[in-house]
């Protein structure tokens, strides 16, 4: 007798093969039939019409810390998430000493936009290996988890302080590569690292893989490819300037492994298409020279929430904005009352320049001022800072400064990101389709007060689907399903299929999407979190066992603990460069 069946519903499997009227039987956490299923369950779902697909794949998450306080991993599972995959950025927590965990802890609550309070409360830090930060968590996680070995982690435990502001020694160089191969021996599914100039620690420095050449990076790169099932991330420099191509082909070349990079995004101004073809072109780089990069893209139109309290990603701008964010928020507010400063701030902005892909930031015009603390600012709130400084003959700079001064520096501003219109959508779907991308880059888990993006699934389904049809509803399940699972190797995942893990959802096509933004307090500490609920996922089964139905969690985590080798195997350079054409053609 089988366990579960899925009666009546219709069939989109993940392969991109068009849907198909079907049921599908699940026995021992395995689907064992597809189509038609005579047999007899305990349990039977009713899907008819709805559509029954696989459980979607989060391709970068940062759930590391959220799984010891939200086992659910919310909101990802609500929205037909059921395999997640984090420790990119060189963020991960394992491996791990009492000192390292010392720094790790205010470095995240800075870089990755996590509560201090939150990270030090309820998180244990009481691991030493990265075997046994799986262990702690295994079989306590509602949704199937993976995880990447991080530079900055492996640096701090190996260089301790020496890790920021000083270049690794030759014997610092075998250690870290030592202590990376423990780590992938046991369940590591990669290395990842970060030469980003947004990442900063908890002191305002770079954060430790900064400080790595990019030789260190190259050697580290070099040990995955001694482990099955292994990969490789780095985030670069997204403006991707002199030397960045060839650092990311040399890191993939010496792992023998594709290399992903975090994010691909579409930011809706006149650049937008040169700008895409301009980092796009890093993969064709690589492969011209034997290796392969592939860019994650983000799907949907999400929201930036930026505070300059916080200051994370303007504490990256140019000239004298990162000395700013280094000083104790009393300060801050004084130098930002200085018009020297103020001076020295706009020749800062004007530097960045307009082809960036992060060229918002000198945009501050097109901000919008979401919430504000001060009763004074309240007049504020939903309008443009452009707008408002129009009124008064001010700068739109001295107009975000004096309201953020007025209101302690806490006042959520909104900078003008990825639009919602047709045109936009067209190139979003010309580079969904592009076998050197991935869709994903989420960031599930961090920066929890500033960005909506964990809904990329629901959002995908919504916008590129149903809203602009710029890819059929098949596709798009393929790309978060089993194109994503091919890219980690993931044995037995991302399609239904007879032998398959039953990772499955039901949804009704004709709503499913992503309810309005909104902030939960329900971080521990009463810390807020941008949140969206999902529409039309009616359940969410990880391996065979539902976790969602209608909306509200069961209670039950059959998550498993993905560990590379055994969950996961090797995958070619060239696994990714698909005929989808000919594939699209052939299943229309």
């Amino acid at each position: 007798m089988l366990d579960l069946k899925i009666v009546g519903g219709v069939i989109v499997d993940g392969s991109g093969a068009p849907r198909r009227r079907g049921d599908v039987g699940v026995r021992d956490g395995r689907i064992v039939a597809v189509g038609d299923v005579p047999e007899d369950a305990r349990e039977t779902v009713d899907a008819t019409g709805r559509i029954v697909v696989p459980g979607f794949v989060d391709v970068h998450t940062h759930y590391d810390a959220q799984v010891f306080w939200d086992p659910a991993l919310s909101p990802s599972c609500f929205h037909g998430v059921t395999t997640v995959i984090g420790g990119f950025c060189g963020f991960s927590i394992a491996p791990l000493t009492p000192e390292a965990a010392e720094y790790l802890a205010p470095m995240l609550a800075r870089v990755e936009g996590m509560p201090v309070q939150t990270l030090l409360s309820a998180v244990p830090w009481n691991w030493r290996s990265f075997g046994e930060y799986l262990d702690t968590i295994e079989g306590k996680v509602g949704l199937n988890a993976g995880f990447f070995a991080g530079h900055s982690a492996i640096r701090r435990v190996v260089m301790g302080e020496r890790a920021v502001g000083q270049k690794a020694t030759p014997e610092d160089v075998e250690a870290m590569k030592a202590l990376l191969g423990q780590s992938l021996a046991e369940g590591a599914l990669g290395f990842s690292t970060s030469i980003a100039v947004a990442h900063f620690d908890g002191d305002g420095q770079p954060v430790p893989s900064r400080w790595a050449d990019f030789s260190e990076i190259v050697a580290l790169g070099g040990v995955v490819r001694d482990y099955e099932g292994t990969g490789l991330e780095l985030l670069p420099d997204l403006d991707f300037g002199p030397g960045i191509p060839e650092l990311m082909t040399d890191f993939s070349v010496a792992g023998q492994r594709a290399v992903n990079w975090n994010a691909l995004g579409i930011m809706g101004h006149e650049n937008a298409r040169k700008l895409a073809d301009h980092q796009l072109s890093v993969s064709n780089f690589a492969r011209e020279r034997g290796g392969e990069v592939i860019a994650l893209t983000v799907p949907v139109s999400g929201s930036i929430f930026m505070n300059l309290k916080s200051g994370f990603v303007f504490d990256s701008n140019p000239g004298i904005w990162a000395a700013l964010f280094r000083m104790p928020v009393d300060k801050r507010i004084e130098a930002f009352r200085d018009p020297e400063i103020r001076r020295q701030m706009q020749a800062g902005l004007d530097e960045i320049p307009l082809e960036s892909f992060l060229v918002f930031r000198r945009q501050i015009d097109r901000f919008t001022v979401v919430s504000v603390v001060d009763e004074s600012n309240r007049k504020y709130e939903g309008r443009l800072v452009g707008e408002i400084a129009a009124e008064g003959n001010r700068t739109p700079l001295d107009v975000m400064l004096d309201i953020a001064i007025a209101d302690g520096l806490v006042t959520t501003f909104a900078p003008a990101t990825s639009p919602s219109d047709a045109e936009t959508f067209r190139l979003k779907g010309e580079i969904w389709l592009d076998d050197r991308t991935l869709i994903g880059a989420s960031d599930a888990g961090a920066h929890l007060d500033m960005i909506d993006i964990f809904s990329f699934s629901t959002g995908l389904l919504q916008q590129g689907v149903r809203e602009h049809g710029v890819i059929t509803f098949e596709e798009a399940v393929y790309q978060i399903t089993d194109r994503a699972a091919r890219y980690f190797g993931l044995i037995d995942r991302g399609l239904l299929k007879a032998g398959y893990h039953a990772d499955i959802v039901i949804l009704d096509e004709a709503t499913v999407g992503r309810g309005p933004t909104y902030f939960r307090y329900d971080v521990p500490g009463n810390e807020p979190r941008t949140y969206a609920d999902a529409i039309g996922i009616e359940h969410v089964f990880v391996n065979g066992v539902e976790v969602v139905r209608h909306g509200e969690h069961t209670g039950k985590l059959p998550g498993k603990v993905l560990r590379s080798g055994k969950d996961t195997r090797t995958v070619p350079l060239d696994a990714m460069h698909e005929g989808r054409q000919a594939r699209l053609l052939e299943t229309a």
